[in-house]
């Protein structure tokens, strides 16, 4: 989802303001459903039978005299605003107008404008048309910015757009996540290139910092937030709205009050023409434009900069702000940071954050596509299904892919948020909590945790928690192939509050029919009964190629008859009322970690490092990360072994024509393995070359080199039909696993301690070992082999610190999905309290006075009442965490604290 778009592309994919948000939400909407051809479509006029002109631009013809999409090139416009100077702006012939206008919304000048469209020689321009599309728009033309009459959308637009405006700058609302926007390291790095230094300190330093200190003081941990200048207090709605329908008919659009800093409030009525001061006050309606104010401005910043003086002397200044901070570091992200130490907010008025706030149903996209909910599933489905042949489809493919992954799971954050704080209605409320399902916004929600016992023997809630991991990493997988006919859900997994939701788009017609009815590849009984489908086969063959997944047979009923699969037993193929075919429930799409399953065989190097080892559910999977580079691996070791076989056979005659056409069959035939086909020969020399190298390396087959997984061949619930060679495929698996152990895991360590690749963080350390196909689950892996490697390595900090903090997410996960709303911020406290600090009471003492012994039966009595939470001191937490570590990452905390 990263896409390839230049900053300026990101701008216009994720939106900063209202006003942008708009823009990109109605361009994408429409680039989903109907994408725009690269060339204009105009008759062509060129006297060269080998190109074509096309409205300023030479399209080619290709060898059957088909027009090719025109190559891009640079437009030089000048734009000539309402008001003020012109000015020239390059824009790339393949953008559409829409990008012009996501320019005037990020200069000072024009920013505070929304409503406006902009013409050429008296035409106005479709937003949603190419530059090189626009009729009669050549290098150097100049198009004039025109203000449009006001609707009730554009007003609330512009109202809001204002607000974001006014409240750019505010890193409270940055360093709490509001509105995924995040905190950046850019300002510090900016300050450093500008040589700004630190004042000298006079004084004692602190008591926390001195030698003796029991607790060390979080407070310079949290982020300095700056008190920005206010321009007003409050902007809202007024309650007079909506418009009689005597001042409708006069052009009264929508009613806003402003609170001003001087301490006044203004009744501003916007009308189709703009905004003007009207005569209401708080208990009195009266639409007649204000005697005092008498001025009407297009945009209600410049009615502000004349009514309120407070506000003309800050906005300059607020804007100031705004553009000395990067691009990059005002837009916001899809994965917002949620730093679990936050400064304390300051609450003031905000009436269009409480309305929103208020309003559990909202998304965000409301007052842009006003009675409208959007199809999350036909807008990812028609994204991914976009042309992508040219670099420019590719590119326009990417944004808009980018632009939907981002809204979905910003809706998606949001429709979680409110599932778990019981804003949301259940689908089926009669049954238990654990098992409600959740509609919200076309996005369908469920909680991680075992419902009907379906993952009983495989860890139970903890098998159920990994599960959804495992399941969005195999979307991915499936989602990253070029296959436009097989279509993935859009899916995004939430954690909050200790539960996690699970947040997917909702297939056509899923709804109207029970699951057995619907599912027409898979089985939907854990292995039971399977079906199977010859379109599914034909959709699926080339992804387990890609996959390197092995199609396997397993018996489907008791008549011992057989069916092919492409991908394990428990993924099913839906196909949805628009015709698409789905496939879900991606779960064990990688093959099993055998060093984590008790049953399971493993390699005698494994079992020398002590796997396979206990762990708290069965799903854990191998990589897809690790499948590439391992099968990469055996395919460089088969080419290897195939050509020395080849080299030692003709020692004796290398100068014979017979031996160079030996070692030419030799080189056409390892070419086509190494691009996945069969090698086509009738040299014995070589067929023989192939077939020990086949050997050599375990492949599947015994004449060429064929490497790839059956994620079923551990499984105990289906039945393997009686052709498939287990103990081979089996093999396989064992040995993708020591590869992990023996090869990726000590490279990666030994990588981190020459400082050939340098994580910053625990995330980027995750990254890094994800990139190689190492499970998180090997982290106490990496320490101990860290640690070899000297105990003053940079790496130990980083590395226990990350394995401290993962199991301490697990303690807390513990508690805090039980806790009632009124008790959160209380036991959040509680529980950092004794992750960091010294809570060192016992809980369990008592005196031993009959009043005392009253008083503590009391205290107790009302802690129970409270939660398991308030007992818990920090000796009780670091052991439970200590025991977190043991059970989790086969690493021992004790000890490792017992050598410092």
């Amino acid at each position: 989802m990263k896409g390839s778009e230049s900053a300026k592309d990101y701008a216009y994919g994720t939106s900063m303001t209202s006003a942008e948000v708009d823009s990109a939400v109605v361009a994408t909407t429409k680039d989903t459903i109907e994408p725009q051809l690269l060339d204009s479509g105009n008759a062509s006029v060129s006297g060269s039978p080998d190109c074509v002109r096309t409205n300023g631009e030479v399209a080619e013809l290709d060898a059957n005299g088909v027009k090719m999409p025109p190559q891009e090139t640079v437009f030089t416009l000048t734009i000539q605003p309402t008001v003020g100077d012109s000015f020239d702006l390059q824009i790339n012939s393949a953008e559409m107008v829409q990008e012009l206008h996501q320019v005037l919304l990020e200069r000072e000048a024009t920013c505070h404008k929304t409503c406006f469209s902009l013409q050429l020689n008296g035409v106005t321009l479709d937003n949603f048309t190419e530059i090189r599309a626009v009729p009669g728009l050549v290098d150097g033309s100049v198009l004039h910015v025109v203000e449009e009459p006001y609707t009730m959308r554009e007003a609330r637009i512009h109202m809001r757009h204002v607000r974001d405006l006014l409240r750019h700058n505010d890193q409270a609302d940055a360093a709490s996540a509001v509105d995924l926007t995040s905190l950046s390291f850019l300002p510090s790095v900016n300050l450093q290139d500008r040589g700004d230094k630190e004042k000298p300190f006079d004084g004692l330093p602190p008591d926390y910092v001195l030698p003796g200190t029991k607790e060390r003081s979080l407070a310079p941990m949290l982020t300095s937030i700056p008190k920005g200048k206010l321009a007003i207090r409050n902007l809202g709605i007024s309650p007079f709205n909506p418009p009689p329908g005597h001042r409708k008919m006069k052009g009264d659009v929508l009613y806003l009050f402003v609170d001003t800093v001087e301490k006044r409030r203004l009744h501003i009525t916007c009308c189709t023409k703009g905004f003007f001061v009207n005569s209401s006050t708080d208990e009195v309606f009266n639409p007649a434009p204000s005697n005092q104010n008498k001025a009407i401005c297009h945009s209600l910043v410049d009615l502000l900069n004349v009514v309120s003086p407070g506000f003309k002397k800050a906005y300059p200044t607020i804007m100031k702000k705004r553009n000395e901070r990067h691009m990059l570091d005002r837009l916001p992200t899809p994965y917002p940071v949620y730093s679990w130490l936050s400064p304390a907010q300051e609450v003031a008025e905000d009436s269009i954050r409480a309305d929103d706030a208020s309003q559990p149903h909202r998304v965000g996209f409301e007052d842009h596509l006003p009675g409208q909910i959007r199809d999350w599933n036909e807008e990812l489905q028609t994204t991914h299904e976009m042309a992508r042949t040219s670099l420019p489809e590719r590119l326009t493919r990417d944004r808009s892919v980018f632009k939907i992954h981002g809204d979905f799971i910003g809706a998606a954050i949001k429709g979680a948020v409110a599932v778990v704080d019981g804003n949301v209605m259940a689908i089926n409320p009669a049954d238990e909590p654990r098992t409600h399902m959740f509609i919200w916004n076309n996005i369908f929600f469920s909680l991680g945790f075992d419902v009907k016992d379906h993952y009983k023997e495989l860890g139970g809630d903890a098998a159920a928690f990994a599960a959804t991991s495992a399941d969005l990493q195999g979307v991915k997988a499936y989602a990253a192939l070029d296959n436009c006919k097989l279509c993935t859900l859009g899916m995004a997994i939430i954690d909050y509050r200790g539960y996690r939701v699970t947040a997917q788009s909702i297939i056509p017609g899923i709804l109207d029919k029970e699951q057995e009815q619907s599912v027409v590849y898979g089985s939907v009984d854990f292995g039971k009964t399977v079906v199977s489908s010859e379109k599914y086969h034909e959709l699926l063959e080339a992804s387990a190629k890609e996959l390197k997944l092995l199609p396997h047979e397993v018996v489907i009923d008791d008549k011992g008859n057989t069916a092919k699969l492409f991908t394990s037993y428990e993924t099913k193929g839906i196909i949805g009322n628009d015709g698409r075919h789905y496939v879900l429930d991606l779960l064990r799409t990688m093959p099993p970690d055998v060093h984590y399953l008790q049953d399971a065989e493993v390699s005698e190097k494994a079992k020398e490092l002590g796997f396979p080892r206990p762990f708290p559910h069965k799903l854990a999977t191998l990589r897809q990360e690790l499948v590439d580079i391992f099968h990469e691996a055996r395919c460089m070791q088969f080419i290897k072994l195939a050509a020395g076989h080849v080299r030692q056979q003709l020692n004796s005659n290398k100068e014979s024509q017979e031996s160079l056409d030996i070692e030419n069959e030799i080189t056409r035939a390892l070419v086509e393995v190494s691009e996945g086909r069969d090698p086509l020969t009738n040299c014995d020399i070589t067929k023989e070359a192939l077939s020990k190298a086949a050997e050599a390396v375990h492949s599947l087959r015994p004449d060429t080199f064929d490497v790839r997984f059956n994620p079923d061949c551990f499984s105990t619930t289906v039945k393997h039909a009686p052709g498939e060679d287990l103990e081979k495929q089996r093999k396989l698996v064992v040995e993708a696993a020591e590869f992990l152990v023996t090869c990726q895991l000590p490279e990666f360590v030994s990588s981190c301690v020459d400082a050939s690749v340098t994580p910053i963080d625990g995330e980027s350390l995750c990254d890094l070992m994800h990139a190689r196909g190492i499970n998180v689950r090997y982290l106490g892996d990496i320490v101990r082999s860290v640690l070899e490697t000297g105990p003053s390595s940079y790496m130990v900090s980083l590395s226990v610190t990350e394995l401290i903090a993962r199991c301490a997410k697990h303690v807390l996960r513990q508690y805090m999905n039980s806790l009632p709303q009124e008790q959160l911020g209380l036991a959040v406290s509680h529980l950092l309290n004794a992750v960091f600090g010294n809570l060192a009471f016992d809980h369990s003492s008592g005196s031993n006075g009959d009043r005392s012994t009253k008083r503590n039966s009391r205290k107790s009595k009302k802690a129970s009442a409270i939660g398991e939470w308030v007992a818990v001191n920090t000796k009780e937490f670091w052991i439970a965490l200590c025991q977190e570590s043991k059970n989790y990452y086969a690493f021992d905390l004790k000890v490792f604290f017992s050598k410092f």
